[in-house]
Parts: C-alpha cells; structure tokens; sequence
C-alpha cells in the first residue's frame, strides 16, 4: 500500500479521499488554491501546498504545480478526485513518468474512453448495444444531413471531447441542422480546445442508467449495480438513487453483463461508470464510460456495503479486486446540495453560511466541506453537500430524505434544499414514473 498520497483536489472528494488514506495509516497532502486556505481538506490533511490563485485555470488545472507539489513533498501516488484532472490523459501520463501511481485507470485507457466516437466504436465491437448514429466524428453539416435522413429524426449532435451538455444540440427536423452543427462544433472547440462532434439517433424519454465498474491488472472485472441518475436539468444530475425504480431483474442483469464486456473489452482498470440510455421499452444503448469515481457513488456503497474509494486504492496498489459475489439490499437516494437559487434559475449564489446544521439518525450520511462560518468561493463547482440516505425500500427512503432535507439548515446562501424537498414530494417521482425529461415540466415554488 502507498505511503503518501497527494489529493489534487478540493471540496467534499478531497476530504472523502482522506478519510479512506488514514483508515489506511497512509500520510496525505492537500493541495488548494488562495480561496481554500480554510477549506476543510487543507486542515485534516497530514500537509498542504498552495497551488495558485483561486481560478481553476491558475491553480486545481496547473499541472506542473501539482506535479511539483507532490514532488517536493514525496509521495508516491495521486488521487485525481473527480472533475478538474481526474480524466486528463496529460496528467496520467505525467505521473507515470515522474514514478507516480495515478489512482485511476491509464492514459491510454483515458484517452480511448474520453473519446466518444472512438469509445462508441469499441462498444460495437464487443457486442454492447450502441444507439444508431455516425461512425466516427461527422465532417460537415453536409455529412449530417445525410446521416440523419438514414437514421431518422430527431438526432443528437454531441461533442466527441465533451460533457455537462456543452456542445450538445438536439435536432428535430432538417432545416434545424446546419445551424444546430457548427454551434455544437464552436461550442466544444470553446470549452474542450477541440471542434469535433458526432451525431446519434435522440432517444426519445429515456431513463439515464449507470453501472458502477472495477477492473484490476489481472484482467478482472466486475459491476456494482445501477444507478439511476435520470433528475437532471440541462444534463447536470440533482438526484440519483439505487437501485433504480424502472430495471428489473432481467435488464439489471443483462445490463451488467454488457458492462462487464465494456470493460474487459478495453481491459479496464480502477473505478469507472458504463452509462447507458434506456427507453420505456427497456432497450438499453451504451452513451459513455466516465474513467473516474462518480459524483454519486456514495448511493452504491449505501446499497453494497464496499467502500469504492477504498477499492480504488487497493485496485491501484496492485490488490486483486474481491472474489465476493456484490449484492445490493436496501434503496440509497442522493441529493446533490449546491449553492445555487433554485427561484432565479438556479444562479450560483456563492457567499459565507453564517448557519450550518447537517441532519443525522440512522441511514442518514453528510459528504460536505462546509460548516458554519466557511465561505463558498465563486469559482468552482457549486456543490456544497451530499445528502445520501438508505432505508430498506424505495418509499423509506424518501421519507427519510424528506426528513433529512427538512432538518438540513443552511442560511447565509442560497442552496437547492428547498428544491430536493419538493422534488421529493412529487407524485411522478414518488412512483419512479419519470424520465429525464422530468424537471423541463417540473414547477419549483419558492418559499412564500
């Protein structure tokens, strides 16, 4: 096992990385730019490096400070977290270079999975249902309109380095893509430094279904079960739970099968999410596989009883992963709690808590950085907390998380709470008869 390892990241993932390291005696260092100097993960790390000023650019993507960082503190491994550098090939490579274990899956495997197209076309190839589209990054607006006559409307035109629905475009009939084309190409040349796109078949009302994956240097693999991560606006998960209320026991298994082939198709390695559409017939198409630990994992390690980041460490270190068959009991909800005003669009709304009170009681868990007093930078991701609570059915668990949400206070901001609540109380979802188009018809109500 590692002896010391450096977090490049922040927030609530940083401070959950740490946790794990000193249940394994491991020294850890925290790295944090010029906002977080009184973040939590910079005061329970072993030692901290400041990295730069508080934009993400000049600090949390500098690569050559991380890098120095770990370098003149001595350690031999680093944990990417999730956003920022976690699926960067660069930075993979680099680490390997310098001698140090990238707690996560190869560059090569970042760099063949983080291409969409490319992941698209491995996927066929191992037989995992693919929804029908080009093959391959599509030229020109000319070349789209043909693709889509053969595959009929209405299409997607998605950026192939892309995520968090930038250079994203849905087009329901001809005259729309042309345009719809070259604003999804500038858009993913904008925000990923590269134009291409690709065109799919727009799966029309589809559940967003994820599986949880390992693999390890031995060619294992294996799933941890489904998530279901459908409450989402603009392609930004809110809710996620498992296991999900729409798979049954034929599909749960059929759809971890096709995830087991994914990975061992690419020999996989570490923690990783095959995320898969599926349509009120329960046809089921592969979308992407995200090569890092998810935001909502807490949901599965809930329903399982295993420690993903713990894994991911011993999986990194060389360990085998477990023999033990993984059986879910119970239902896991997660509410993502971010400072934002649900009433004006769900603006950022960054600023100093002046109250924090986390709820608890049993099956109640709190992944947060946050407390009473801490300021919420403007700089970063909005999400503040994690709410994840576990009871033995679906309809115990919103009850418990009606009641977490109802106790959780947070003044001094804005925050989704009041949000989630009414979520939660919402007779679509309270059925699990909704999809991901379930909050563009969902009417949040402010507070009077």
């Amino acid at each position: 096992m590692f002896k010391k390892v450096l977090i490049a990241n922040r927030g609530e993932i940083a401070l959950r990385v740490i946790r794990v390291c000193k249940q394994f005696g491991i020294k850890t260092v925290a790295v944090y730019s010029q906002a977080d100097r009184d973040s939590l993960h910079v005061r329970f790390a072993d030692e901290a490096v400041c990295i730069g000023p508080p934009p993400g650019k000049e600090s949390y993507l500098k690569i050559p400070r991380i890098i120095a960082a770990a370098e003149v503190t001595n350690v031999d491994a680093i944990h990417p977290g999730y956003g920022f550098l976690a699926e960067n090939a660069s930075f993979a490579e680099i680490c390997a270079s310098t001698g140090i274990k990238f707690i996560g899956p190869s560059a090569e495997m970042i760099t063949a999975m983080g291409d969409k197209a490319f992941a698209k076309d491995t996927m066929k190839k191992a037989g995992v249902p693919v929804i029908p589209g080009s093959d391959g990054v599509v030229k020109s607006a000319g070349e789209a309109v043909d693709i889509a006559k053969e595959i009929g409307y209405p299409v997607i035109i998605k950026a192939v380095a892309g995520g968090g629905g930038r250079g994203m475009r849905i087009v329901r009939e001809e005259s729309e893509l042309e345009n719809a084309f070259k604003t999804a190409s500038h858009e993913a040349e904008q925000g990923f430094a590269n134009p291409a796109v690709y065109i799919e078949k727009f799966v029309e009302q589809p559940r967003h279904i994820e599986i949880q994956v390992f693999g390890d240097r031995f060619g294992n693999a294996m799933h941890f079960g489904e998530r279901d991560c459908s409450v989402q606006r603009r392609h930004q998960k809110l809710v996620e739970e498992s296991p999900s209320p729409f798979v049954d026991e034929p599909l749960r298994k059929r759809m971890g099968e096709a995830a087991i082939k994914a990975c061992k198709a690419v020999g996989y390695e570490n923690a990783g999410t095959i995320e898969f559409l599926v349509d009120k017939n329960k046809n089921f198409y592969f979308m992407e596989m995200n090569t890092r630990i998810q935001v909502e994992h807490p949901v599965t390690e809930q329903v399982t009883g295993h420690d993903l980041v713990k894994l991911q460490l011993q999986v990194a270190a060389g360990e085998r992963l477990p023999r033990t068959k993984i059986v879910a009991r119970g239902h896991a909800i997660e509410c993502r709690i971010n400072a934002e005003d649900p009433a004006n669009n769900f603006r950022p709304n960054p600023g100093t808590i002046t109250d924090f009170h986390m709820p608890g009681g049993f099956g109640v868990r709190v992944d947060t950085h946050s407390y009473t007093g801490y300021h919420v930078p403007p700089y970063y991701d909005s999400l503040i907390a994690k709410l994840i609570v576990f009871a033995q059915t679906r309809e115990g668990a919103i009850a418990k998380m009606k009641s977490a949400l109802d106790e959780f206070t947070i003044e001094g901001i804005k925050t989704t709470i009041p949000f989630q609540l009414q979520v939660m109380q919402d007779e679509r979802f309270a059925s699990g008869n909704f999809d991901t188009s379930f909050l563009e018809t969902f009417q949040f109500v402010p507070e009077a």
